[in-house]
């Protein structure tokens, strides 16, 4: 198999760019950013007020969009306005295509503005952030500022999958969590590290859900799904539909089947696309202040198992279940 093959088995989203023509140099190149930001990161949160270790290891499930903490209260612990604003941004960070990353160190500073994944990416983040943050400012926290940064914060953790939590989001306002209960199924950017359907497929399926409307209404015109300035090849359009698609298909069959497992709606359908988007805590009985200690050991297998489909992608693994892939 080639390198251009492996990277899009093991590479997150549905485009790749070859930052060199090797597949070994552009992975040293991703390496490499990968340390410096983890490094970066890990130096501000010890300037913030954590010990060595503890800023190690949350830098580590930081860029990575891990989430796994040091404390059982995860990033609440340590009840730190600057601790939370560093993650925050971090997260944002480890969401975004990596080698955007790298051509804008390679002094190409327009890199993120000029990708349209990236820029719905942040534009999507930050409107969630203020919508969120002004739902919660009244009836969650005495003033606006606390309001935003817990906003951004749980916005960031959920839409790029990395499970991080500063307060009981399962507390707040039904709109606040519903919308996150959203983002849940975004992920962040094609090429980053997080889980999910990845924002670039959102966009192209938006995009093409617009075409197809303006089509119904102008049946001789001829409309291109446009990422940017560069036309999607429908092939590409057809198979991020089919992804959607399966997502959703995959999702809604787990749900009925952890309906066995649990005792409501919420928590069957939350814990479902936690585990399939790799996000981590959900709402209901897996809200981010509990776990899925008391799930079945058979529904843990089932969830285990979307969380295996969901990190490979879905084609990677279902391929495996097509008996003419086991023929010669």
């Amino acid at each position: 198999v080639g390198g251009m093959q492996i990277y899009r088995a093991e590479m997150p989203g549905p485009s790749k760019d070859r930052l060199t023509p090797r597949i070994a140099n552009t992975a040293k190149l991703l390496y490499g950013i990968y340390v410096l930001l983890t490094g970066m990161e890990t130096l501000l949160l010890r300037l913030a007020g954590m010990s060595w270790f503890d800023a190690v290891c949350h830098s580590f499930c930081t860029l990575s969009t891990g989430g796994f903490s040091t404390h059982a209260a995860s990033v609440a612990y340590f009840d730190s306005g600057p601790i939370t604003f560093i993650i925050t941004i971090f997260m944002i960070l480890g969401g975004i295509n990596f080698a955007l990353h790298f051509r804008f160190l390679n002094k190409d500073w327009g890199a993120y503005s000029k990708s349209p994944e990236c820029v719905f990416y942040l534009l999507l983040t930050a409107l969630c952030t203020i919508v969120i943050a002004l739902d919660i400012e009244a009836s969650i926290f005495s003033t606006a500022g606390k309001a935003l940064l817990e906003s951004a914060f749980q916005v960031a953790s959920i839409i790029t999958t990395t499970g991080f939590a500063t307060s009981d989001y399962d507390q707040w306002p039904l709109f606040s969590k519903t919308l996150l209960f959203i983002l849940m199924f975004s992920g962040g950017c094609a090429g980053s590290t997080s889980g999910g359907v990845k924002v670039m497929r959102t966009l192209v399926v938006l995009k093409e859900s617009f075409r197809q409307i303006r089509i119904f209404m102008q049946p001789q015109a001829v409309i291109k799904v446009k990422l940017g300035r560069r036309s999607v090849p429908y092939p590409i359009v057809a198979s991020i539909a089919s992804f959607f698609l399966c997502f959703m298909l995959i999702y809604a069959l787990f749900t009925m089947l952890m309906t066995f497992y649990v005792d409501d709606l919420v928590t069957a359908s939350s814990s479902v696309i936690a585990c399939l988007g790799n996000v981590g805590p959900g709402f209901g009985a897996v809200g981010p202040t509990l776990n899925f200690a008391e799930i079945a050991g058979s529904g843990k297998l089932l969830l285990s198992f979307c969380m295996i489909l969901g990190r490979l992608e879905l084609f990677t693994v279902l391929i495996l279940f097509y008996p003419s892939f086991w023929k010669r």
